[in-house]
C-alpha cells in the first residue's frame, strides 16, 4: 500500500503508524505543509493520512496552504481513497464533507477512555479495539457528524470521538500513534494548551501513566490499521 501523510506542524508527525508501515511492507511520503511542500499527484496514493496540529479548520487566512489541502482532501474522498483523520485531521474531513467544527465545551488533553457504539462499530474497523480503552488526548475543537457518517465512539468530555463514512473514510479525534517521543514532543511545543480543566492531565500525570498506557495504545493501532487498511 503506497501511503501518503499530510502533516501541519514540524512536531506532530507520523508516530507509531510510520513503525506499523513499515512492518507491514508499505512504502511511506509525506507532504510537510507547513515547510510549503507540493501536494502529490492522487493516483500516487491509496491512503491518505490527515494528522493533528495546533491550527484550527477555519485558519485558511493564516495558513495559505489549507485551502488547497480541503480540496486535495475532498478529491481523495471523491476518488475513493482511503482516507483516515486523526485530531484535526479528523476536523478536517468532518469540515469537507459539509459539518461544522466549533471549540468543545472542556479541553481533552491527556489519558482519558473513550466507549465504542456497538451497533455502528459493529462493522467497521474500529471494531478491534476494546468497548472501553484508554487513549491519548490533545483537543479543544469538536465537530459534528457529517451527513451519512456512523458515530464509531465517545468520552465523558467529548461526543464525538471517532465517525466513519462508509469502509473507505475514518476520523479519530484522539491519538493511536503516540509513543514517548511524540507526548514529550507536544508537551515541548504546545505546554501553552495545558490550562485548568476537569479533562486537562497535568504534563506529569501523562508522563508519569504513559509506560503502563503506551504499550496497549500502539497495540490498538496496529490492530486498527490492519483492519483498515484491508477493508474494500
Amino acid at each position: 500500500m503506497r501511503i501518503h501523510y499530510l502533516q501541519h506542524v514540524p512536531f506532530e508527525g507520523l508516530g507509531k503508524i510510520e513503525e506499523w508501515a513499515a512492518r507491514s511492507g508499505h512504502s511511506v511520503t509525506a507532504t510537510r505543509l507547513f515547510a510549503h511542500e507540493s501536494l502529490p499527484v492522487m493516483d500516487s496514493l491509496d491512503l491518505l493520512i490527515i494528522m493533528g496540529g495546533s491550527m484550527g479548520v477555519n485558519d485558511d487566512a493564516k495558513y495559505r496552504w489549507m485551502k488547497g489541502e480541503k480540496l486535495f482532501i475532498e478529491l481523495a474522498i471523491q476518488k475513493e481513497k482511503k482516507v483516515l483523520g486523526i485530531c484535526l485531521g479528523a476536523q478536517l474531513i468532518a469540515h469537507v464533507l459539509g459539518a461544522k467544527v466549533y471549540p468543545n465545551p472542556q479541553k481533552e488533553i491527556g489519558w482519558f477512555p473513550i466507549e465504542l457504539n456497538p451497533p455502528n462499530v459493529r462493522r467497521h474497523a474500529l471494531n478491534v479495539l476494546p468497548q472501553r480503552t484508554t487513549v491519548f488526548h490533545w483537543h479543544g475543537d469538536t465537530f459534528d457528524l457529517p451527513e451519512g457518517a456512523s458515530h464509531l465512539a465517545r468520552s465523558r468530555a467529548c461526543e464525538n470521538q471517532a465517525f466513519a463514512v462508509g469502509d473507505q473514510v475514518a476520523g479519530l479525534q484522539f491519538h493511536l500513534e503516540m509513543g514517548m517521543p511524540q507526548i514529550e514532543s507536544l508537551l515541548r511545543h504546545a505546554s501553552a494548551d495545558l490550562t485548568a480543566g476537569d479533562y486537562v492531565m497535568s504534563a506529569e500525570e501523562m508522563l508519569d501513566l504513559a509506560p503502563s498506557q503506551v504499550p496497549p495504545l500502539n497495540a490498538a493501532l496496529s490492530r486498527f490499521l490492519d483492519t483498515f487498511s484491508r477493508i474494500n
